[in-house]
């Protein structure tokens, strides 16, 4: 071996080192005998390096796994034999051999196994035992061997393929016959040797056994002798958390649901004679984290018997199952209640399966409804943050413990499906209690006070949030939560976790305020003052600040009297920070979008006069223009990069700002109506000289497309003067994604205004062309993939243009633009239906195809059409769907297919029998399609219903195609 190459195996090797030892091992990869240097190096123990006994199991690994067929016989044997030869050295080496070799090579064997069991080595097991006997060094071996056998058959992350699939069932299948008991016995053996003296060994068995119980007979295990030294091990301190995990394995295992409550029963009598249902006494936690999930799952598979002797209609049995069920609820309370939130956790699925009974059965008796209680308690008090919990910075734990509230608020929800009146009153009484005292009451109790008040929105569904009509009683005591709520003063309260809470239940009960609208000012003032807008947390202001606007949005007319109080107190969170370093802001850009929404809508909805309206938007949009100006100028003149990018992200925002007011107009309120039209006109007039910078073009350029989008919903025709400018501008100097991102802007208006932009897109149709067939026929890199995705979606925009333009009945755009480009057009769209495999495009050129066909196919079309139809329109309906990568399995390619079939219906449509005899005469011929095959395709293309064709069309090209 070259050993110089072998140094840089070592982690700690320089980068050379390392870079040559990668290129030795793919070259030892491809060699034709170097896995029999390493296999020898292996057999004789030649190197004491750890990296190289690993690099050479690595090589044969690679050989096994991809190059096994090449070997011959007794090459095949050389490997066997090596490998039994390095065991056997396992158990007189003065030393273990390091954990991740010991690894590797358990994956090794496993490999030979699933490749030579069913053939060459069907005693492969018994091999391996006469060999490690009860060794514990080669016990070792031989257990973490079988666990490597059992990932390569039945772990569910490795992805198999259905062959792999089939042999693994065979492999299986095989061992069940033939050596399944034998190792079992192997198991029982080693457990009852090592059990007192080897804790280790005695693990990695009984990790095996839970292994391998879920696809073995399980009378094998579940019998008296292993279930009782299984028991055994429940009381050894070192024993019991693999015990544990391996009875949990037992009792998963699918059987006759009679036979599984009996054998759950006795378990469970004889864990709870050993003392282990006293959970109170245990304070080893990873213990009780292990053991709940044990009674978890005897819980749901007792719950999982009951199912299913309900279905059979063997009620006695399913009476005697569901007492079982019960008599375990008072454990999974003490578990459910633990403080540890993993213990607790792991026993949620039997909680919410035994809810899952209640709700089913007609009548609770007394003892049912006091479980119900008590799990809803339980919920309640974890739900509670504790002390730890990391509000600034939150990091792994607390992120563990949002995912442990969230399986809390599913017990929660289904407690609601099983006795909303108690819930509610449970509720309630908490809230009541809570609310009362809170300046005295800890931070986590007043927030999982209103935290309960929030879910019961969800818990308690009505449609579209009609919490405070209907039901009564409900009604009455949501209302009196609510009320409490916001005239407790709470919302003063010293930490983030309850002045967010506050908030989000405010904006979640907003009808509250249609029935008891004395409260808006209150809450307007919480939103506003330091507990909201200006609260002292970054955190707490952003969430605001959405949620204010989604508060003001559901107001509505009900924010009449405090409009102009609103305006006045929001002003300084309106101003544009400067792009100055160090300034902090109190809303980062994204809130202030928010905040300028909520402007837009307090002032579009408002009852005022569409005079007052305009002043009120031109006073918040104005010092956006005038720092829009300055900037620019400013822009113009930097010279640091970095300034650059920091004015061009200021003025973008201004832009982002200006576009966001717009939101708030609607059909009912448009912007002509509020009398806002010349302010925006104004904006407009504004941002537009920002295309032309030469600075930091890609920012500036999207944020103004952006807000020309919003303008040609918002002012309609008033825009169109501004159109042929600001494009003249954005197809200056532009780049594919420029473009990809323009042309939408131009589908938007043409789509829109139709013949009124009909003179602007002749003008402009032929300069967007060029822009695009000048970026499309820059080379590119053959491998970068990026450039190719770039130009593919330039493309697609390219032809969704066309298809706009056709499709908007403006197809004497095209006409005029001269004979020579329009040919070249429609070059361009046979090319993009044949040439290019990308169905989508493919789908978009055969539209536009049939559109031009439909409007110039006819006897009065342009001069020459006809010719172009025959020509070229209809081999394309052939060439495409014959290619290669043309995939009728592909979803997409069959919709490109069925606009296929558009265009040739609708070339028959304008040109009725010429078109018949065009293609039985010639054009078919010409592809050596059979007489009566021309005839069948004829007549299919004649059908009247569209459908029958499109069907047709594609058993044809399937035919056709080898």
């Amino acid at each position: 071996m070259d050993e110089q190459a072998l140094l840089g195996l070592n982690p700690n090797a320089d980068a050379d080192f390392r870079q040559r030892a990668l290129a030795y091992f793919e070259q030892l990869k491809i060699s034709q005998d170097a896995w029999q240097v390493c296999a020898e190096a292996l057999a004789q123990s030649i190197y004491s390096d750890d990296h190289i006994k690993f690099f050479c199991f690595q090589v044969l690994e690679h050989q096994i796994k991809f190059k096994y067929s090449e070997l011959t016989e007794v090459q095949q044997q050389l490997i066997r034999e090596t490998l039994i030869t390095w065991l056997q050295a396992q158990m007189l080496n003065p030393q273990p051999e390091k954990t991740f070799i010991r690894n590797k090579a358990a994956q090794v064997f496993a490999l030979l196994f699933v490749t030579e069991y069913l053939t060459k080595w069907p005693k492969f097991f018994f091999d391996i035992l006469s060999v490690v006997d009860l060794n514990p060094r080669g016990v070792d071996m031989y257990l973490r061997i079988l666990m490597a056998v059992d990932a390569e058959l039945v772990d569910r992350d490795v992805v198999h393929t259905s062959e792999e699939a089939r042999r693994n069932t065979l492999l299986k299948d095989t061992m069940r016959e033939q050596c399944i008991p034998s190792l079992v016995e192997s198991w029982y053996q080693i457990l009852q040797n090592y059990q007192y003296n080897n804790s280790e060994l005695t693990c990695q068995c009984l990790e095996v056994v839970g292994a391998y119980v879920s696809w073995i007979d399980l009378s094998l295990i579940a019998n008296e002798r292993f279930i009782n030294m299984l028991l055994g091990h429940m009381s050894v301190e070192v024993l019991r958390e693999e015990a544990c995990d391996c009875l949990f394995e037992i009792v998963n295992k699918g059987m006759d649901p009679i036979d599984k409550t009996k054998l759950v029963e006795s378990l469970c009598q004889v864990l709870q004679s050993a003392g282990l249902f006293s959970i109170d006494q245990e304070d080893d936690v990873d213990f009780l984290a292990r053991f709940s999930k044990l009674v978890n799952g005897m819980g749901q598979a007792l719950i999982a018997s009951w199912t299913k002797l309900i279905k059979n209609g063997d009620m006695k049995s399913a009476q005697d199952t569901l007492q079982a069920i019960e008599a375990k609820v008072a454990l999974m309370l003490q578990l459910l209640i633990h403080e540890d939130d993993d213990i607790s956790s792991n026993i949620i699925g039997f909680c919410y399966d035994y809810l899952h009974i209640l709700k089913q059965l007609s009548a609770l008796s007394d003892q049912q409804k006091a479980n119900v209680e008590a799990i809803m308690l339980a919920v309640m008090k974890k739900l509670t943050y504790d002390e730890e919990y990391n509000f600034e910075n939150e990091g792994e734990d607390e992120a563990m413990f949002v995912e442990y509230r969230k399986q809390l608020k599913l017990l929660l929800d289904r407690l609601a499906q099983v006795s909303p009146e108690l819930l509610l009153a449970s509720v309630r009484r908490v809230f009541n209690t809570t609310l009362q005292n809170w300046q005295t009451t800890r931070f986590m109790e007043v927030e999982v006070a209103i935290r309960l008040l929030y879910m019961l929105a969800e818990a308690l569904p009505v449609s579209h949030g009609a919490h405070f009509s209907g039901d009564v009683t409900k009604a009455t005591a949501l209302q009196d939560m609510m009320r409490t709520l916001v005239t407790s003063g709470v919302s003063a309260y010293q930490h983030t976790s309850v002045t967010l809470e506050f908030f989000e239940t405010v904006v979640r009960y907003e009808k509250f305020f249609a029935v008891e609208p004395q409260h808006i000012p209150t809450v307007l003032m919480a939103f506003l003052d330091h507990r909201g807008l200006r609260h002292s947390s970054p955190k707490v202001r952003s969430r605001t600040a959405y949620l204010f606007s989604r508060f003001v949005k559901s107001l509505n007319k009900q924010m009449n009297p405090f409009i102009e109080d609103v305006l006045n107190r929001i002003q300084d969170l309106l101003e544009l920070s400067p792009p100055e370093n160090g300034y902090q802001a109190l809303l980062s850009s994204d809130d202030q979008l928010f905040i300028y929404e909520t402007a837009g809508v307090l002032i579009v909805n408002s009852e005022y006069s569409a005079e007052r309206k305009q002043a009120l938007m031109r006073n918040l949009l104005t010092p956006l223009m005038e720092k829009f100006k300055v900037l620019l100028e400013k822009l113009m003149m930097a010279q640091d990069e970095d300034r650059q990018m920091a004015l061009a992200d200021c003025l973008n925002h201004a832009v982002g700002f200006a576009s966001r007011t717009s939101k708030a107009f609607s059909n009912k309120q448009t912007v002509k109506q509020c009398g806002c039209s010349q302010v925006y006109l104004d904006c407009l007039q504004t941002f537009l000289p920002a295309l032309s910078c030469p600075l930091q073009k890609e920012v500036l350029r999207s944020g103004v497309r952006t807000f020309l989008h919003r303008m040609i919903i918002c002012l309609e025709e008033e825009v169109l003067p501004f159109i042929p400018s600001a494009s003249e501008h954005m197809l200056k100097d532009c780049e594919a994604k420029d473009l990809q991102e323009f042309i939408p802007l131009i589908n938007q208006i043409t789509a829109k205004f139709k013949t009124q932009v009909s003179p602007f897109l002749q003008q402009m149709f032929m300069p967007l062309l060029h822009a695009i067939f000048e970026v499309l026929l820059l080379p590119a890199e053959e491998n970068d993939q990026s450039a190719a995705l770039e130009k593919q979606m330039l493309r697609r925009s390219y032809f969704a243009f066309l298809q706009t333009v056709t499709g908007s009945g403006m197809s004497e755009v095209i006409a005029n633009q001269g004979a020579e480009n329009v040919e070249r057009v429609l070059f361009t769209v046979i090319q993009g239906a044949v040439d290019y495999p990308d169905p989508i495009a493919q789908k978009t050129c055969f539209i536009i195809l049939s559109k031009l066909v439909e409007l110039w196919g006819g006897k009065d079309g342009p001069v020459g059409f006809a010719d172009f139809v025959y020509k070229h329109i209809v081999p394309a309906c052939f060439l495409a769907p014959l290619k290669q990568t043309f995939d009728l399995a592909d979803a997409q390619t069959v919709l490109a297919l069925s606009e296929c079939a558009v265009t040739l219906k609708t070339i028959h449509l304008k040109r009725g029998p010429e078109c018949i005899q065009y293609l039985q005469q010639e054009y078919l011929p010409s592809l050596q399609v059979a007489p009566e095959i021309i005839q069948e395709f004829c007549q299919a293309l004649q059908q009247p219903d569209a459908k029958v064709f499109k069907n047709y069309l594609k058993v044809f090209f399937q035919r056709a195609k080898p």
